[in-house]
């Protein structure tokens, strides 16, 4: 019985979109647009987040970095403190490698932009990172074509390099790149591998536009100190990071020399910390986009109800006969209910269309950029619609469902 009143009503709504299209059109605009903005903007925002934790998929999750500054920053702590404190060095990161019994490796990281070249063609703001040997231990690289550095090569300094697959693409149009030369920053370098295509993204290109060369072989082209750097320090299997991390900052702080009353100069950071400061953000701006969106829905369920009152007064003499008959409150409140609801859901279906529309055309026509649109979020869509159409319906059926079916059939 409530599937038949169900495609009864859904095909009632049908014939009312049909018959007055402009009105129903016009009264379903809000509903439509209320959708559309919350599913589309939840859609962007989809993409960013993911794009976002994309970002750092390569680190692996049992990985400390130890920097001058905290990913996220506490409210209480006075940022000049932050700008006051200092790099971590190569050399810290030679003798952490010699006091963390928990830790499986102890790498270093440092880097600015720089311009590499071959010949007539030239890579402008290339981001290049001096790095150890121990780097590839705590970044998950895809090199697609070559090698890594080799201990011989990092000890002795030897001028090669591993390039993003963006910076072979403009320097080795041919594509074959492995032992050619080029130059970066006037120096000669042999290619000795070739990171894979990571593609652009909303929010950066990856590894694509990457130069990574030796710390020993970097120190000639680089002031270390004046760079922002890293020690990453990757947990022995089993390790749980919380034991690392006090290990580190107790055999860190004498490096520093600090004394025991003195506050650490130096943040230990983890991926779960940006990621969590990713989830907490994300969630506010869903925050903002229901606040935008309510309204908008709002002015539609009053336009859907001002729909249904129209049908309640063209079908008055019809509900006193339904009611002669036999037909209980709760049938005729059911019957306009679920007619609101299935009118709702048509302009739900014409919104997520045009959402999928605008995906799709996005994806198709920009380079790099992409967006998803989840089937998590075509559900939301749709229940959005039926909650729209209960609150939209409730009164004229109920005004319905209370007419005295002999006044009802006079009506007519």
């Amino acid at each position: 019985m409530s599937r038949r009143l169900f495609v009864e009503s859904f095909i009632q709504a049908w014939q009312a979109l049909v018959t007055n299209r402009l009105r129903t059109l016009l009264s379903l605009l809000g509903v439509m647009i209320g959708i559309f903005m919350i599913t589309a903007v939840f859609a962007v925002s989809d993409s960013l987040e993911e794009n976002l934790k994309g970002i750092f998929s390569s680190v692996r999750s049992d990985v400390l970095f130890v920097e001058k500054m905290p990913w996220t920053f506490s409210s209480d702590y006075p940022w000049w403190k932050y700008a006051l404190r200092t790099d971590p060095t190569l050399e810290d990161a030679d003798l952490l490698r010699e006091r963390l019994p928990s830790a499986r490796s102890v790498a270093f990281q440092t880097g600015n932009m720089a311009n590499i070249e071959r010949g007539s063609s030239s890579f402008q703001g290339a981001r290049m990172a001096a790095v150890t040997l121990d780097y590839f231990d705590a970044i998950e690289l895809d090199i697609e074509e070559g090698r890594f550095f080799t201990p011989r090569e990092m000890q002795a300094g030897t001028p090669v390099v591993i390039i993003g697959r963006d910076i072979v693409n403009r320097l080795f149009p041919g594509g074959k790149a492995i032992g050619e030369m080029c130059t970066l920053e006037g120096r000669k370098l042999r290619v000795i591998g070739i990171l894979a295509q990571e593609g652009t993204s909303l929010v950066g290109e990856g590894t694509d536009d990457l130069v990574l060369i030796s710390v020993t072989f970097g120190r000639q082209l680089l002031n270390f100190r004046a760079l922002k750097s890293s020690i990453l320090i990757r947990a022995k299997e089993g390790v749980d990071l919380d034991l690392l991390r006090g290990e580190v900052i107790s055999a860190y702080r004498p490096i520093r020399r600090l004394h025991p009353r003195d506050e650490s100069d130096f943040a230990v950071n983890e991926v779960e910390m940006l990621t969590a400061f990713i989830d907490v953000l994300f969630g506010q701006v869903e925050y903002g986009v229901w606040f935008i969106g309510a309204f908008a829905i709002l002015i539609g369920c009053f336009s859907v109800a001002n729909i249904m009152f129209v049908s309640v007064k063209e079908r008055t003499p019809l509900i006193g006969v339904q009611k002669a008959l036999g037909a209980k409150r709760s049938f005729v409140l059911a019957q306009f209910l679920t007619e609101a609801v299935a009118l709702c859901i048509i302009g739900a279906l014409l919104a997520l269309f045009a959402v999928g529309l605008l995906v799709v055309s996005v994806n198709v026509l920009s380079d790099g950029m992409s967006l998803v649109f989840g089937l998590d979020r075509f559900l939301l869509g749709l229940g959005i619609a039926v909650v729209s159409g209960v609150i939209a319906g409730l009164a004229p059926a109920m005004q319905a469902a209370r007419m005295d079916p002999v006044e009802a059939m006079r009506a007519a």
